[in-house]
């Protein structure tokens, strides 16, 4: 985990794989996230068959380039590294895919252990038995 979505306005496969990339990049510089652990929405919207809605909150002025990012993962990390993060994929998204930062939005959703299922129907992060024994690494 992370779990990341990216919607993007206007956007083709090159510049989806782009914000994945540097969104990916981010986390692993500024969580510490394995290289390995890319879990990953990618979805383009056209305008006209969907689209991404948005205006000037906060006073930042955003246009058609704009790119949503929304990351669940488990709780835990510091305001100061989440503000990391936000800094690291706006600058990333610039470099990689040419999106001006002020039209990266980034939420992020924590929740806990037991929220999670890598497959085979098990909570790989969860306690496995009563007494609160982990499950053993994979």
């Amino acid at each position: 985990m992370p779990f990341v979505r990216i919607d993007a306005l206007g956007t083709g496969r090159d510049r989806l794989d782009a914000l994945g990339r540097a969104v990916h990049q981010a986390l692993t510089e500024t969580m510490r996230f394995p290289p390995d652990d890319l879990f990953q929405v990618l979805t383009g919207h056209d305008g006209t068959h969907s689209t991404l809605r948005y205006d000037d909150h906060l006073g930042i002025h955003r246009d058609d380039g704009i790119v949503f990012v929304a990351i669940t993962m488990r709780s835990g990390r510091p305001p100061a590294q989440k503000r990391a993060l936000y800094r690291r994929i706006a600058e990333l998204a610039h470099t990689y895919a040419g999106t001006e930062p002020r039209n990266v939005l980034v939420t992020v959703t924590e929740n806990a252990s037991a929220d999670w299922s890598f497959g085979h129907g098990v909570a790989q992060y969860a306690p496995s038995d009563a007494a609160g024994t982990p499950p053993a690494a994979h």
